[in-house]
């Protein structure tokens, strides 16, 4: 049997293209001596006749891109795809803000620097999205003498 047909039926067996098979140099006596598909199985159980293995796609930019990343570049506003708040949720946001707070609140509080009975007025307002942040809440409560 010709090379190529016996190439054209080692491909259609190992479920590669013909360009993928390859035979061993030695053995070519043994493998154009084959006549049947049956033939062809044996010399590929052999290992006369194989499939080179695919070439796959390389991490190796990838690898790249999440080091730099790593490092803070290529964040930005180019590379931003989604909006502010698609990014860091709105509620993620509002916890931090709160908590921030509520956390000078308590401060004020252990130190004294606050009167006891404004306390939970100053509370309901941070619950209520009296302050835009930490630097607002003080500039009110320096503001209405609330501390001391």
């Amino acid at each position: 049997m010709a090379m190529n047909t016996v190439r054209r039926i080692a491909s259609e067996l190992l479920g590669v293209g013909e360009s993928k098979v390859r035979f061993k140099p030695e053995e070519a006596s043994k493998i154009g001596e084959s006549l049947t598909r049956e033939d062809v199985r044996t010399l590929i159980k052999d290992g006369s006749v194989y499939a080179i293995e695919p070439r796959g796609v390389s991490r190796v930019r990838g690898r790249e891109k999440t080091a730099q990343k790593k490092k803070g570049r290529r964040s930005g506003k180019g590379s931003k795809k989604g909006t502010h708040s698609a990014r860091l949720s709105d509620k993620v946001v509002w916890i931090a803000k709160v908590r921030a707070q509520r956390r000078f609140l308590r401060q004020l509080i252990d130190g004294k620097k606050i009167e006891q009975g404004s306390t939970r007025k100053i509370y309901s307002m941070v619950k209520g999205n009296a302050f835009k942040g930490v630097k607002a809440m003080e500039i009110y409560l320096k503001d209405n003498k609330l501390i001391k």
